[in-house]
């Protein structure tokens, strides 16, 4: 089968998770009972609410003898380090921008990831059917951007697809008037432009986890890509660990993707995404491999926590009178268990005490955890949230952001 590995990267709200609501309608991957609701990949009630994508999500469309298998990344700086391992398991990107807004903060973040990665960068210029847009502008800002962080010959000579996600019309050309209702120029140019999976399907097994979940029932998920050889439920494998230990385990479970599921398989190839269960513990980076050949990969880089806060039981007057879930025990349950799939979480009990240091990657991280938790029922309190300072060759440093003005200027007709 021919196979497509890509992410679709942006800003925060520049309508990525909206594009792959439209390639799923209009790639007839649903079954004919099966509809889709707005921004179907934002699975949880938070990331509907506030219109953001908060954990990646993996899809698979099928477009004629393609498979085309599509990560959904999260477009606020928070998140950003998922978008970092992902590269790892694609070889294209589509880049989507807003035909009003141009490049942003953001946009700069995860396209210096992609160029980094060496993936193979397609442009999408979206929500063209906005009443104000300055797709010539936006355009110039783009190559801009690619040139300023260091594009070679190869990624400056990008091509580019300007759609409305929210009409489901596309083209090639960005006089408005060519628009026609399907997304078709786009997943064409996904197959002719971004290349098969570079990956040995000879070999013994080699299996990277980038991105985990978690299920009550098997443990922790790792999700990844296959790099070489074939896996298959119930196959005795190892796994090298991020310090050069080797665990012996049996994979349980195997899923596939496909439309809005996630589909068990018996077997998988190297170049699919797939997920494995069957090591509580499996860890982002760590090397799934076949016994008899141990070849680890190299390690995924994660990100540090930039922020923390102290989670503690409510001690308040009013302790219990709004959750059902009070006690020390259920709370730290809780907080090492986020830890299972979030591994830009940090939690670490504070000795003889009902205190935990909760530490994550910026205020929004940490705000989400905590309105989770408060609508699963836990009742908590909460310190003022502060920067953590880290050390480097002697001196105290502190995180920091870069911040943009953006300043567009509109003339009257």
């Amino acid at each position: 089968m021919n196979i497509r590995n890509i992410a679709i990267i942006a800003h925060v709200d520049h309508g990525k998770t909206t594009l792959v609501d439209q390639l799923l309608k209009l790639s007839g991957t649903l079954e004919a009972h099966e509809e889709i609701a707005e921004r179907a990949m934002d699975s949880n009630d938070l990331e509907r609410e506030r219109g953001i994508t908060i954990l990646s999500k993996t899809t698979a469309i099928q477009y004629k003898d393609t498979r085309i298998n599509i990560l959904d990344t999260p477009g606020h700086a928070d998140f950003g380090g998922e978008v970092e391992r992902i590269m790892n398991m694609v070889d294209g990107v589509l880049l989507v921008v807003d035909a009003y807004e141009g490049t942003m903060p953001q946009t700069r973040f995860v396209l210096k990831k992609a160029l980094e990665a060496h993936v193979k960068p397609i442009v999408v210029i979206n929500k063209v059917d906005r009443p104000v847009v300055r797709i010539e502008e936006v355009m110039d800002e783009v190559l801009e951007l690619f040139m300023e962080l260091g594009a070679d010959d190869d990624q400056l000579d990008f091509p580019t697809c300007f759609v409305s996600a929210l009409n489901g019309t596309s083209s090639l050309d960005m006089d408005l008037s060519t628009q026609v209702p399907n997304m078709d120029c786009l997943f064409e140019m996904i197959i002719n432009e971004i290349p098969e999976p570079d990956v040995n399907l000879e070999g013994g097994l080699q299996f990277q986890p980038a991105l985990l979940d978690y299920n009550d029932y098997v443990g922790r998920i790792g999700i990844g890509r296959v790099q070489r050889g074939t896996v298959h439920v119930n196959e005795n494998v190892t796994c090298i660990r991020a310090d050069g230990s080797h665990t012996n385990f049996r994979i349980q479970k195997l899923y596939g993707f496909l439309g809005l599921h996630r589909i068990e398989i018996e077997e998988a190839h190297a170049g699919d995404i797939i997920a494995i269960a069957g090591l509580a513990d499996i860890g982002v980076g760590e090397t799934v491999c076949t016994p008899s050949e141990l070849d680890p990969l190299p390690l995924l880089h994660v990100d540090e926590p930039t922020i923390q806060m102290v989670f503690g039981t409510n001690t308040s007057p009013f302790a219990g009178q709004e959750g059902k879930f009070v006690t020390a025990s259920k709370l730290e349950d809780r907080l090492f268990k986020e830890t299972n799939k979030d591994v830009s979480l940090k939690v670490e009990r504070i000795p003889n005490s009902e205190e935990w240091k909760v530490s994550g990657r910026g205020e929004l991280h940490l705000s989400i955890l905590i309105e989770t938790l408060r609508r699963e029922g836990f009742e908590l309190q909460v310190s003022r949230p502060h920067v953590i300072i880290k050390e480097i060759d002697g001196v105290k440093c502190e995180p920091y952001e870069d911040v943009m003005k953006i300043s567009v200027q509109l003339s009257n007709h």
